[in-house]
């Protein structure tokens, strides 16, 4: 029988931003329908911006890209009509309006067919400058905008990617090319907003290649801002997320880029999902599993390792209405079993603090909360092997302190539950134990509440 162990007096610091998402909500404000409501019951702290030109329901190709807001790179871009602003408030504004912010990324979606934002610009000064005022037009009221509080503005998206043909679909210069071009946005950026956190480039993974070894050789070497590092991983198994931690240390660390105090930038892995492989049979089923109870489990497991690892946020791809998207059915904008996930660990960041246990033992992945009087634990049996067996599974709890003891609350996401309320109990002594069976992509959130 596996055991969990919490001991309520291990804590350790804040609960990272391990909630975030790519993408806003989506419905027509027109018909009354959407998911706006479900969304804001999340309580997503961030959601990035990328890809949202896909989605027609958004404002399709006339939104957040570059080259979609100033559609004329010929044009003057101090003069506000050089501008197409409009789409993007909206979008912008309905995130805000559901207490979400924008993580900005600048740059261009995905092109796997036609190219066209995806070329670099033919003056990467003249980019930069055009991004100054898209900021200021977000965060400055520039051009009737807005006062926003976006703090974290993203220099392109996966420069690095290639497809099976060769072909790279978010770059279509050289990769030198592209450091250079990265280093002129990034110093202009930053010299005129010191107050922002500048970063990126969004690679398609931290590990240490071709690509994210140069890229920050020259961050280091040219004094390149990069308050954040972002990268990409998508796989089936939650321990990716520790390995892709670790390789983007190791790769800040051996490029110069850690102080003596452990200064670095902050880490961002700020798109992943469930993927078994990339092509055929297999890839359907994956798109398939994210959006039943496997991927529930699976999002659970990824932020039960993400707490524990070097990572500083988390963002699932994706919550815009689509393939990616296992959050909301892409018809109804209702509720799948993966938005339960969302809707249990919301209550982790609630309470505050980590209580810093083991994220995975056997094929349990967990992680605990307190703000030192009640406390909460989210814990799912994952393994990408589908006929694994259910699991005894003995939860040891220690140093819980309370003067009339405490209410422990078992909700249960399964294929028959939504995180529903299925047990209860009351204790009176500082340590205790409860058994649960789990079977396979069971998640629970066990609440302890002092009486």
């Amino acid at each position: 029988m596996p055991e969990l162990r919490f001991d309520f007096l291990k804590t350790s610091e804040k609960i990272k931003v391990i909630n975030a998402v790519n993408n806003g909500p989506a419905g027509s404000k027109v018909r009354g329908t959407g998911n706006f409501a479900a969304y804001e019951a999340l309580e997503i702290p961030y959601a990035r911006n990328h890809d949202a030109a896909f989605y027609a329901g958004y404002g399709g190709e006339h939104i957040v890209d570059v080259h979609r807001i100033f559609k004329d790179f010929d044009a003057d871009e101090n003069d506000p009509a050089s501008y197409v602003f409009g789409p993007t408030d909206e979008y912008i504004a309905n995130t805000e309006a559901v207490g979400t912010k924008t993580f900005y990324r600048l740059g261009a979606a995905i092109e796997h067919g036609y190219k066209e934002g995806t070329y670099p610009p033919k003056d990467f000064h003249k980019w930069a400058r055009i991004c100054e005022h898209i900021i200021r037009h977000y965060t400055e009221g520039w051009a009737d905008g807005f006062n926003y509080d976006i703090e974290y503005w993203e220099i392109w998206n996966e420069p690095d990617c290639h497809n099976p043909d060769g072909t790279n679909p978010c770059w279509q210069g050289t990769y030198p090319q592209f450091i250079d071009f990265y280093e002129v946005a990034a110093k202009h950026l930053k010299a005129t907003f010191p107050h922002l956190k500048i970063g990126g480039p969004a690679f398609t993974s931290s590990w240490k290649n071709w690509a994210t070894v140069p890229f920050l050789a020259a961050v280091k070497e040219r004094n390149i801002p990069l308050d954040f590092y972002s990268f990409h991983g998508y796989m089936k198994t939650p321990t990716v997320v520790q390995e892709l931690s670790d390789s983007a240390m190791l790769t800040l660390r051996e490029a110069g880029l850690i102080g003596e105090n452990g200064e670095r930038p902050e880490l961002h892995y700020n798109e992943w999902n469930y993927v078994r492989a990339w092509m055929g049979e297999e890839y359907k089923y994956s798109r398939k599993m994210s959006k039943r109870i496997k991927g529930a489990s699976f999002i659970a497991g990824c932020m039960c390792m993400a707490q524990a690892s070097d990572i500083d946020m988390l963002m699932y791809y994706d919550a815009r209405p689509g393939n990616w998207c296992g959050l909301f059915d892409t018809d109804t904008l209702e509720p799948l079993k993966p938005y339960y996930t969302f809707y249990m660990v919301k209550e982790l960041p609630r309470l505050g603090t980590w209580v810093k246990a083991d994220a995975k033992v056997a094929n349990l992945y967990s992680c605990a909360a307190t703000n030192g009087r009640d406390s909460a634990i989210l814990v799912t049996h994952y393994n990408d092997n589908d006929e694994t067996p259910t699991e005894q599974v003995k939860v040891n709890f220690e140093n819980v302190k309370s003067e009339n003891g405490v209410r422990v609350e078992y909700y249960l996401l399964d294929e028959d539950h939504d995180a529903a309320l299925v047990r209860e109990e009351t204790f009176t002594a500082e340590g205790f134990a409860v058994n649960l069976d789990m079977k396979l992509f069971d998640t629970y959130l066990i609440k302890i509440v002092a009486l």
